[in-house]
């Protein structure tokens, strides 16, 4: 069941929602570093993480689930949030290079259908990087956050449903490692916390990226399955490193 859209537009403007908001946008925005001339689409509640994307892409769009509702944003431009059904997304076959889905997946009833509607619209070769509580993590079990709510996940319980709907799950990072609390202190310790959690603690970390690429057939009827080193330029607490993140690959 999806969490009220007003409900996560609050969590979005409390001082944990704000440092949520910081920490998770820099692991996606690392993930995907260069977006210039794609077309990128946000699926369940994106947009506190859309707008890096915003000015070097072809185009940005949010679809909110009708169950969640939708918001317009953002506030000073045009709106670019369109209220969707799971089952059929308003855009065309082969048209956008990059999905983001946060907020989505762990609440969805029809999991296949979705994915299968994110199959449908994304180009050949294009990526899809899901966000989604981690089944090992504290925010998992902690419910006045919206990480706290529906199914959450393990890396391979992701890479198995990615697998089964056209998907070829690539690599994948624990992220958000901070506690979801309150406290101020621990708030202003958050990019410590997290470069600390980052490295030592992987399996505990409150979210899992999992980045995945459209699986094309063959005539065989049988997956080109491929695989790839990527490296990634990740910026923890404020300071650039290079990782290679083969050691997590699906």
């Amino acid at each position: 069941m999806y969490n009220d859209v007003i409900d996560l537009r609050d969590f979005y403007s409390s001082p944990l929602g704000l440092t949520t908001q910081r920490i998770v946008r820099r692991y996606v925005r690392n993930i995907w570093p260069d977006t210039r001339g794609m077309n990128i689409a946000g699926v369940g509640y994106p947009t506190p993480y859309l707008r890096p994307f915003i000015e070097n892409t072809e185009r940005v769009v949010a679809l909110m689930p009708a169950q969640q509702g939708a918001l317009k944003w953002p506030a000073e431009e045009g709106n670019i949030v369109s209220l969707v059904l799971e089952e059929g997304l308003p855009l065309p076959d082969v048209s956008v290079d990059r999905v983001l889905m946060i907020h989505s997946l762990e609440y969805s009833d029809q999991a296949r259908k979705l994915l299968r509607e994110v199959w449908r619209v994304m180009t050949e070769g294009g990526r899809v990087l899901i966000v989604v509580p981690n089944r090992r993590g504290i925010w998992a079990r902690i419910d006045h956050t919206p990480f706290g709510h529906g199914q959450p996940f393990t890396a391979a319980q992701m890479s198995r449903l990615l697998r089964n709907n056209l998907f070829q799950p690539e690599c994948w990072s624990a992220g958000l490692f901070v506690p979801p609390t309150r406290s101020r202190m621990i708030l202003a310790s958050a990019n410590p916390i997290e470069r600390l959690g980052y490295r030592w603690f992987q399996a505990v970390g409150g979210l899992l990226f999992v980045e995945a690429q459209k699986q094309i057939y063959a005539a065989t009827g049988k997956a080109q399955e491929t695989t790839r080193e990527r490296r990634y330029a990740r910026v923890v607490g404020g300071s650039e490193h290079k990782s290679t993140y083969n050691t997590y690959c699906l």
